[in-house]
């Protein structure tokens, strides 16, 4: 399975909206658009989740696409560093 970061998300832009744009390359395995903790708003980016040579396809034919304006950027998702993010100081 492969995990692709999706970045420079239009706000407006739902788990439904990803999905079709993904399901040109294969079957989508699930979708993670990530929102503000406190807010919960949006943050402009999330995660999806497709079977290794489907997400690679994606990955290769997504760069420069643009939804609702906005060029996404698509890349292989990194492993989380441990310690991050909740080991910052809150400001209150």
């Amino acid at each position: 399975m492969k995990t692709i970061y999706v970045g420079n998300l239009p706000f407006s832009a739902s788990e439904d909206d990803i999905r079709n744009v993904f399901a040109e390359y294969g079957e989508v395995l699930t979708v993670k658009l990530i929102t503000d903790r406190e807010t919960g708003r949006p943050r402009g980016f999330g995660f999806v989740e497709m079977d290794e040579e489907p997400g690679k396809k994606a990955i290769a034919g997504l760069q420069d696409y643009s939804l609702d304006g906005r060029t996404l950027q698509i890349n292989e998702a990194r492993e989380r560093k441990p310690g991050r993010p909740n080991d910052r100081p809150r400001r209150y």
